[in-house]
């Protein structure tokens, strides 16, 4: 058993599947994370609030990320039932840790209101998901409430500026939901949202014709050089000194804290006597997930943590060739940080046949094991395939959020 699966299978385990879905500024920084989570035993509504072995475990990984070379610790949005927030036992959560989030289900009663208004007292910040403007029940959360959620797709973006209009009056901070491209992150910017939650970092907006540039281009060269089983160290150096600032920044990081060696590493040949092959094609691979001008840290971080998550899944199944699984898992979202539509992306990248129908087409093993990564990321629990016990989906995660985290860190340093 590697050293990895032994500390995977040594890790606490929790009562809760959980995932985390950014919440973004106007400038696109994260500035919070939706919990998603539900109980192993298929229960959405469950209460992770009265486990504080759970509550430490998102406060140090769920909540924690890395920004400019510093870790910080973002505010956590956590869903809640009315039936939780009316409990006599309700705890004392860290109120700059963690927003309560009202479903729009909610049974909206006088107790609710006044137990909603004493929770704003003492501190804590409320968020109103699944607002309806045509349901008069939600009027008397709106001034309570710090932040309301409207739902884009469901309200529609031609319907939203008169929505708004008519909540200008109660102040709240405003949150699009479900912005699932480019183009509705602009209309609702133009609308004057604060903040957006979706998945529009994921799509790429394709520009036909687009050739990969800049360092992007030798770090592909790389990779291919490193899927002929025939080649040498010199030969990867060769290619590697066409970008001698990228070199530079490969060595720095390989020096760095996220792979502790004994001996520094002079040089790129150097360094591939030392660690191999897979390590340096890793590397490579990690290089290629840095965020392009324009584009934010976000984007790089969740392509580590797919990436990681896909390769720990594959060493938890036995599969043969883990690497592979990495290599597929970071580059699926290569197509949004460059882009270029991954069907014109493939053509310009030499890549495995394998690895092309799982990012083309999500088939095959590597395919299979990325689209179950997707599911879980997205928080559909009940759709995982469940190749290993769930619980180890969770795991795998929570190791991932750390793992990219340290990654995150050392390519700020290099």
């Amino acid at each position: 058993m590697s050293a990895v699966l032994k500390s995977l299978n040594d890790t606490d385990q929790l009562p809760v599947l959980l995932a985390r879905q950014p919440i973004y500024s106007k400038n696109q920084d994260v500035v919070a994370y939706e919990l998603l989570f539900r109980s192993q035993s298929g229960e959405v509504d469950r209460s992770i609030t009265d486990d504080a072995a759970t509550l430490a475990v998102i406060t140090n990984t769920y909540a924690s990320v890395c920004t400019g070379g510093e870790v910080r610790t973002l505010p956590c949005y956590l869903k809640l039932t009315d039936k939780v927030l009316m409990n006599v036992n309700f705890p004392e959560l860290p109120r700059d840790s963690f927003a309560l989030e009202l479903l729009g289900h909610t049974d909206v009663t006088p107790a609710l209101l006044e137990r909603l208004t004493q929770l704003a007292r003492s501190g804590y910040r409320l968020v109103l998901a699944d607002y309806d403007p045509g349901n008069p029940k939600f009027e008397p959360l709106l001034s309570i409430v710090h932040v309301l959620k409207l739902d884009v797709l469901k309200l529609g973006l031609r319907e939203l500026p008169d929505i708004i209009r008519k909540l200008k009056p109660y102040n709240l901070e405003l949150l699009a939901d479900k912005v699932e491209n480019k183009e509705q992150f602009r209309q609702c910017l133009e609308m004057g949202f604060s903040l957006y939650q979706g998945y529009f970092l994921s799509m790429p907006i394709p520009v036909r014709g687009k050739k990969i540039v800049g360092n992007k281009v030798v770090l592909l060269q790389l990779l291919t050089e490193l899927q002929n089983p025939d080649t040498t160290a010199a030969a990867l150096e060769q290619i590697a000194i066409n970008d001698a600032a990228l070199t530079y920044k490969i060595l720095k990081v390989v020096n760095s804290a996220a792979f502790s060696l004994k001996r520094e590493i002079e040089s790129l040949s150097h360094a591939i006597t030392l660690l191999g092959l897979d390590q340096i094609r890793r590397w490579v691979t990690l290089f290629l997930a840095s965020a392009e001008p324009g584009k934010p840290d976000e984007l790089t971080r969740n392509m580590l943590v797919r990436g990681r998550m896909c390769e720990l899944l594959a060493e938890l199944m036995g599969r043969p060739n883990t690497l592979n699984y990495f290599v597929v898992g970071l580059l699926s979202q290569l197509d949004a940080l460059l882009d270029i539509d991954m069907s014109e992306l493939m053509e310009q990248v030499p890549l495995q046949q394998d690895i092309k129908d799982a990012l083309l087409n999500r088939s095959g093993m590597l395919g299979e094991v990325l689209k179950d990564v997707e599911v879980y990321e997205q928080g559909k629990f009940a759709a995982l395939q469940r190749f290993v016990d769930p619980s180890f989906y969770e795991v795998s995660y929570r190791h991932s959020l750390s793992w990219a985290q340290t990654v995150m860190l050392a390519m700020s340093e290099g």
